[in-house]
């Protein structure tokens, strides 16, 4: 008997790291020993069209291996929001940019808008805001041990961006640590 699987996705513009962190989050969950499909769609442009990295994954083989109800969703840009409209489940988390998500999706889901990108402009690199949005999205939906991101994010981040990728990732945890203290 399968397991219900989980659904993520990570949705913005192009040139904003989704695809890598989506690798990033496939790898974690396959160092647990679970079954992962990750896929990625955008548009052809290098930087600014819409683009999307999904990550089903379950304790078995997941039973279709495109995201088709999302339990996560993380979107960066306003470009990205209507992409995933019908897909979201209503007891999702949705995390979105509250600087470039500024007509965010409503339902009965969970949206809670959050600065990553803001974030990541006061570490000194707007381009690591999507290690600021996977941190919180690991935090908050309590997905993976603790550790074990950073474990990846060391192994994969070239040498010489590691600690903005580190500090990013700190950015990251206490978005979603303040999020909490505020949400109860």
């Amino acid at each position: 008997m399968s397991t219900r699987q989980t659904e993520i996705r990570l949705s913005g513009s192009g040139g904003q790291g989704l695809i890598l962190s989506a690798r990033i989050l496939a790898e974690c969950f396959l160092r647990q020993g679970r079954k992962v499909a990750q896929s990625q769609s955008y548009e052809p442009t290098s930087r600014g069209g819409l683009s999307r990295a999904d990550v089903v994954v379950s304790d078995d083989i997941p039973d279709y291996p495109l995201a088709t109800a999302l339990d996560y969703l993380v979107v960066l840009d306003q470009c990205a929001v209507e992409a995933s409209r019908d897909m979201i489940r209503d007891d999702a988390l949705v995390l979105v940019d509250a600087e470039r998500v500024t007509e965010p999706l409503k339902g009965r889901f969970r949206t809670v808008s959050l600065p990553f990108i803001a974030r990541a402009r006061a570490l000194g690199n707007e381009r690591v805001a999507n290690i600021v949005a996977l941190a919180t999205l690991i935090e908050l939906g309590d997905l993976l041990p603790e550790g074990l991101l950073e474990e990846v994010v060391r192994a994969r981040a070239p040498r010489r961006y590691l600690e903005l990728n580190l500090d990013a990732l700190a950015a990251g945890r206490e978005l979603a640590r303040r999020e909490r203290a505020d949400a109860q």
